[in-house]
């Protein structure tokens, strides 16, 4: 209703009480009506004060000179599973990672991290308890995850559908490689299985192959970090997209048994697509301390922001560029 209209109203309604409080009469008032006259004057006086107040809110919500307040972007929270179970070698850094891939959602307000060490919300049946499934994530994280998980044929199925036909995210963390062998598709799916660290835990010579990719692009072209490098099996280069890798140049070969690629390709990081979804792997997050290093910190922060279609980057695989300086 506009102020005009709601003037007119309180206009009419105020003359009609007046009228009511002060009938005409003729001669002057008796003493005996004082105490009336002063009640219907106060209550006049209280029904000015009320429809002043109703015509000043009235004018003050039709103003339009003021434009209303910009709206907040809203941005839709996603939801990660982070699994950290392991059946085989126990990394002291599992913690340190899912601690830190918990902390970066939380601060930077992009996603929600449920944080396990079981499997059981890795399936899409109804869970009852108010527990999650499948259905309710966007993507999945395997923290250093080591040996045959607990998970039966359904999980398995679900897990791969989740993937491959929801177009969710997977991202796996160091270890993720040294998991599932008894379980072909998710070799497929990650991009192989580990197969030794021959250099064990050392400053390793890293290139990066691809400076555009959001997980990457902070490294500069050659730098070195301490960490354990995982040697791949089952791996083959024209099915990922290499982001990282070791410069082959500068590794020492002698007397090491522990080397089986003799292509001397090894891998640090690599993307891929698996049907709809996006695969991410890198095999830095060995130590503790790399969960403190911000380098590392971004390469994953990136990586799962990536995973869930946030940003965009290539998956197509490439040669492998030449080595040392030619690179």
């Amino acid at each position: 209703m506009s102020p005009d209209i709601l003037s007119q109203v309180a206009y009419v309604t105020l003359r009609a009480s007046v009228l009511r409080s002060y009938p005409s009469r003729a001669g002057v008032c008796h003493s005996s009506d004082g105490g009336i006259l002063l009640r219907r004057s106060q209550r006049w006086l209280s029904l000015a004060v009320f429809f002043s107040i109703t015509l000043g809110v009235a004018s003050a919500q039709s103003d339009t000179s003021t434009p209303p307040p910009p709206r907040e972007k809203k941005i839709h929270l996603k939801h990660i599973l982070v699994i950290g179970q392991t059946k085989g070698f126990e990394h002291d850094s599992v913690t340190d990672g899912m601690v830190a891939i918990y902390s970066m959602g939380r601060d930077s307000g992009l996603w929600e991290a449920i944080l396990r060490t079981d499997v059981e919300l890795i399936t899409k049946k109804d869970l009852g308890r108010n527990a999650k499934n499948l259905d309710y994530f966007d993507a999945l994280v395997f923290v250093s995850t080591t040996g045959e998980l607990d998970l039966d044929e359904s999980q398995k199925k679900d897990m791969m559908s989740f993937i491959k036909d929801d177009g969710k995210g997977f991202v796996g963390v160091h270890a993720a490689l040294d998991t599932n062998y008894r379980w072909p598709e998710y070799g497929e799916m990650i991009g192989g299985w580990f197969d030794q660290h021959p250099w064990m835990t050392f400053n390793a010579p890293i290139v990066s192959e691809d400076p555009n990719f959001p997980a990457v692009r902070h490294f500069p072209r050659a730098f070195v970090k301490y960490d354990e490098i995982y040697q791949p099996k089952e791996w083959s280069r024209d099915k990922v997209h290499v982001l990282l890798s070791l410069d082959s140049t500068k590794l020492n070969y002698e007397n090491n048994p522990r080397i089986h690629r003799t292509d001397r390709d090894f891998a640090v990081a690599w993307v891929k697509m698996y049907g709809k979804g996006r695969v991410f792997y890198s095999t830095l997050g060995h130590t503790q301390e790399a969960w403190s290093d911000p380098d590392i910190r971004k390469m994953y922060f990136e990586a799962i922001k990536w995973s869930l279609g946030m940003t965009d980057g290539s998956t197509a695989s490439h040669p492998r560029p030449a080595e040392g300086g030619d690179r």
